[in-house]
């Protein structure tokens, strides 16, 4: 890419791609929202249904990376659209599943197509884009995921309220279905480069540096979810007004987009060298609440800052994976691509583990020390990858 400024065709790709995540991001979300609705129709425990869940997440993690190296050489374009394909089938699949085992194998062959998915549209994103504008274009990708949470699953949440949860998934569909014809009109046409074996693309993960790298937004996202998964019991402790969590909820999300764009700024240049601070902001942020939660409105603004900061690292952290697969194994930028979204999984599940530990032990409030203390870890760990870059770029 010669031009370093973004053309109309460049934008309409970002919104493409952006429509894409969010239709993804709703799919995969909105299932919290109904999961009563299901455990009571389908005659399971809500705890039993909460396995779509956790089934969804793993599924995610384990075949993303798989199915990213063993397709790796496949058309990006054709492959996409069948993937799209397999979405909305899927998802129709789900208006008229009746039994818990199809409903179950259904979100689990989803989680696949979503994570492909997911990890085809930043490879798309970053090589189509001028190189000072990818940060920006990746920013706009994990937007989606925003808006997804802040539009997508409280739709979704209200259509399964007034008719029922089979709605929700032709609703899915119907989004599937346009960002199918979005896809079509306006992906362009890729063909890998490389067609490598499955041994070359996994001897990615055997390198040092790319496990530093991954391990930095698993540490990122467990530090926020430390605290995050358990806001509600924080702002009940809070004596947060009857009927407000809801709104405050809302309003962390809405804030989230803010966070999603500061991202882009982020990445635009020397980003893990500006990512080292910024967890050690986001630590302060986190112990704080400690205190500020005494008091409902320093709280809340103390929750404010908290989502502000919470997906900084997102774009900086796909971008870099994505290049050090282009130093160390260039053969393996399509698993590389991967990695982020399964960090963020990995994360998740680490730092909610973590927290409901040490909730589980004694004070809720303690969890706020959790969370700063590994977002302590995750600027650790980036000031050492960083200073391995540099020293990697010095003359010998």
């Amino acid at each position: 890419m010669h031009t370093t400024e973004l053309t109309k065709r460049h934008w309409l790709l970002i919104l493409t791609l952006t429509l894409l995540t969010f239709v993804l991001g709703t799919s995969e979300f909105v299932i919290v929202g109904i999961l009563t609705d299901i455990s009571s129709s389908l005659h399971i425990t809500n705890a039993k249904a909460g396995t779509l869940v956790s089934a969804f997440a793993i599924t995610f993690a384990i075949a993303t990376p798989l199915v990213m190296s063993a397709t790796s050489h496949f058309p990006k374009r054709k492959w996409m659209l069948f993937l799209i394909g397999s979405f909305i089938i899927l998802n129709a699949l789900c208006v008229i599943s009746t039994t818990y085992v199809m409903l179950l194998a259904l979100r689990m062959m989803t989680a696949i197509v979503t994570g492909v998915l997911i990890s085809l549209a930043m490879i798309v994103a970053s090589e189509n884009m001028p190189i000072a504008k990818r940060g920006l274009a990746i920013s706009f990708v994990f937007g989606g995921f925003t808006l997804a949470n802040v539009i997508g699953v409280p739709i979704g949440t209200v259509i399964a309220e007034r008719y029922d949860w089979n709605a929700t998934f032709l609703l899915t569909t119907f989004l599937g279905a346009i960002a199918f014809l979005a896809s079509f009109f306006i992906l362009p046409t890729m063909h890998s480069p490389f067609r490598s074996s499955m041994r070359d693309q996994f001897s990615l993960l055997t390198h040092p540096r790319i496990l530093m790298a991954f391990f930095i937004p698993s540490l990122g996202f467990g530090a926020t979810y430390a605290v995050y998964t358990y806001l509600v019991p924080i702002l009940k402790g809070m004596e947060a007004p009857s009927g407000s969590i809801s709104w405050i909820l809302f309003g962390y999300g809405f804030i989230s987009i803010f966070s999603n764009i500061l991202a882009g700024k982020i990445a635009s240049y020397n980003a893990i060298g500006r990512l080292r601070f910024v967890f050690l902001v986001q630590a302060v942020v986190l112990i704080s609440l400690y205190w500020t939660a005494d008091n409902f409105i320093y709280g809340l603004v103390n929750i404010s800052l908290m989502s502000l900061t919470a997906i900084l690292l997102t774009t900086s952290t796909q971008l870099y994976l994505i290049d050090l697969a282009g130093i160390y194994q260039p053969k393996a930028t399509g698993l590389a691509a991967s990695l982020m979204p399964v960090a963020s999984n990995v994360g998740i599940a680490f730092g909610s583990a973590l927290g409901g530990f040490v909730y589980h032990q004694g004070n809720l409030m303690s969890v706020t020390w959790v969370g700063g203390l590994i977002a302590i870890l995750a600027s650790l760990l980036t000031f050492l990858s960083h200073h391995l870059d540099q020293k990697q770029k010095q003359p010998a």
